[in-house]
């Protein structure tokens, strides 16, 4: 069983990994994007080193998915795969921070590598307005998220809510605007629920 937790920045994903981890014994799995050495520059320059950083980004997401299936465990997995290429690459584009020639060879690198990658079994999507991003961003803390621009992350949710609405797979939404998965357990439990609901339906469907 593979799950993937997709969101914008400060959404809570990393929470709810280990959450659910916790809670359905699967391994957690968190996305080296910290580990990206592009990234510092990345947030100071935008435009000189966005290619660099989704390149890398890519590469390391498709590495670490890749070991992952050859061990054939559960694993809850802290950002999918599809983030990146359908999100946060073309809102560069958009924003006039990657040119179309690298977009076009990104799009074209993520294709070949994710042809060897099986799809997630359920998709979940959480999301949340940009004042609960900003929060979420700030009490973490991290410098490198210190420059953020909220032009960028109100881009990013438009083209989250796109992607989540044309995603052919198994997806639920989960609103963290609503729901305080963290400090409020009934919320973690109306999660759960939701997710249980889907497994059913996922078994149902393979037993037939």
């Amino acid at each position: 069983m593979q799950i993937a937790i997709s969101g914008n920045i400060g959404s809570g994903k990393t929470e709810l990994t280990k959450l659910l981890s916790r809670h359905y014994g699967y391994k957690a799995v968190y996305g080296p994007s910290e580990e990206n050495p592009y990234l510092n520059s990345f947030y100071e320059d935008m435009r000189r080193w966005s290619f660099n950083m989704m390149v890398q980004s890519l590469y390391a997401n498709v590495r670490q998915l890749a070991a992952l299936k050859e061990t054939g465990e559960d694993f809850i997995r802290d950002r999918s795969l599809y983030d990146d290429v359908y999100i946060f690459a073309p809102n560069l584009q958009s924003m006039g921070l990657m040119t179309s020639r690298d977009l076009t060879t990104y799009t074209k690198l993520f294709e070949l590598m994710q042809s060897f990658l099986p799809q997630p079994d359920l998709v979940i999507y959480v999301r949340g307005d940009v004042p609960t991003l900003i929060r979420h961003i700030q009490k973490r803390g991290r410098e490198y998220e210190n420059g953020i621009r909220l032009d960028y992350l109100s881009n990013l949710n438009n083209r989250y809510e796109q992607w989540a609405e044309s995603y052919e797979g198994k997806i639920i939404v989960v609103d963290t605007d609503e729901l305080d998965f963290v400090e409020r357990r009934e919320d973690l439990g109306l999660v759960i629920n939701r997710i249980d609901a889907e497994f059913n339906s996922l078994f149902h469907t393979d037993n037939r």
